[in-house]
């Protein structure tokens, strides 16, 4: 399992340990089951501190992507895609609401894209 950091980006540290795990577990590169490294060994491999890449992996768990068995270490969990049944819930939230406020659609996903914008800094 392969993680880089790009020292140069405006995504913090965690967040870029965060969304290259969860892409590995979505796109099944790390299959359900998959190990990861300890805590303390994937901040050496990376050169950030602990505290750092335990913050990704405890998001990563809220999310279902993961799975933290003590210690037998964290695995993709066998509900990766947990995160998109959350996305796909809070987006029905939002279309809901955008609707009963009479905005229409095309303004509705153009307030969706400049937030993704934002979030994932572009």
């Amino acid at each position: 399992m392969l993680i880089t950091l790009d020292p140069d980006s405006a995504v913090p540290p965690f967040e870029q340990v965060r969304a290259q795990i969860a892409e590995l577990a979505r796109s099944g590169e790390a299959p359900v089951g998959t190990r990861l490294p300890t805590v303390r060994g994937l901040a050496e491999q990376l050169g950030l501190a602990a505290n750092t890449v335990a913050k990704a992996y405890r998001e990563l768990e809220t999310a279902g992507v993961v799975q933290t068995r003590g210690r037998h270490g964290t695995v993709i969990a066998a509900s990766g895609d947990a995160s998109l049944a959350v996305a796909a819930r809070a987006a029905a939230v939002y279309a809901e609401r955008v609707h009963g406020l009479g905005i229409p659609a095309k303004q509705a996903r153009a307030v969706v894209e400049a937030a993704l914008d934002v979030a994932y800094g572009r």
